[in-house]
């Protein structure tokens, strides 16, 4: 059987984790998980290190800070090829993502080497949103559409499941960006390696009802002129 992980950064979630774990835990497919904590202050860590004594398929990478979400999951990649996982789901703990969306992932990525829960793929499916950030997450993906040429409705997607051999051909040493632009150019990249083997799925995105947001103007920021780096790479051949 394929061998599938979860990995889902964590940075101040005490309130969400345990309840994610167990959520996952309950699904109709099998995976394991991979928590990747940024030093939460409040305690992140050692809730799932309890956890971890009662659940063997349950893993925890400690960090010494808040490095950064792109970091985070690059640190969880390297994890999931060391290990030889044949694939792996990248997802929050905050349960805007709902985890029975990954018995859906698991099936596509059969046939797919990326498969990523859209927002925007018919039209929009966010909830409980403010008006300002719904329009400033969706214009935000008509932006990116338009500067890098890439056909993906949700650029920004974090909810999404990879071919693990897939990944170890996308550079990732290479890979600079480390906000939301980090789901940016993991797009870009897999785009420009297998335009034909990316699939878009709907799902509906919840905003979080527990805890606080991680967005800032300094990620929007990186996202807004990152994309330009990547064009650039890309015309010269770099990506």
């Amino acid at each position: 059987m394929p061998r599938n992980l979860t990995i889902i950064p964590t940075y101040n979630e005490k309130e969400n984790i345990l309840a994610m774990i167990e959520k996952v835990q309950s699904l109709a497919v099998e995976t394991d998980i991979l928590i990747v904590d940024d030093g939460s202050p409040d305690g992140t860590a050692d809730i799932v290190k309890e956890k971890q004594t009662s659940t063997p398929s349950l893993h925890i990478i400690e960090r010494s800070g808040k490095l950064g979400l792109g970091s985070a999951y690059l640190a969880g990649f390297q994890f999931a090829i060391d290990h030889d996982y044949d694939t792996l789901v990248q997802m929050d703990a905050d349960f805007s993502h709902n985890p029975e969306v990954i018995e859906t992932f698991l099936k596509e990525i059969e046939t797919n080497d990326l498969v990523i829960g859209s927002r925007y793929i018919n039209g929009i499916n966010v909830v409980n949103w403010p008006l300002r950030r719904l329009m400033l997450s969706y214009f935000a993906s008509k932006y990116i559409q338009f500067i890098t040429r890439m056909p993906i409705n949700d650029g920004t997607a974090g909810f999404k499941c990879w071919r693990v051999s897939f990944l170890k051909q996308l550079k990732l040493n290479k890979v600079r960006s480390n906000g939301y632009s980090f789901q940016v150019e993991m797009h870009f990249r897999a785009w420009r390696k297998a335009p034909n083997r990316i699939k878009e799925v709907p799902i509906i995105f919840e905003d979080r009802t527990i805890g606080q947001s991680k967005m800032s103007k300094a990620i929007v920021r990186e996202a807004i002129w990152r994309v330009w780096w990547l064009r650039l790479m890309a015309l010269l051949g770099k990506i």
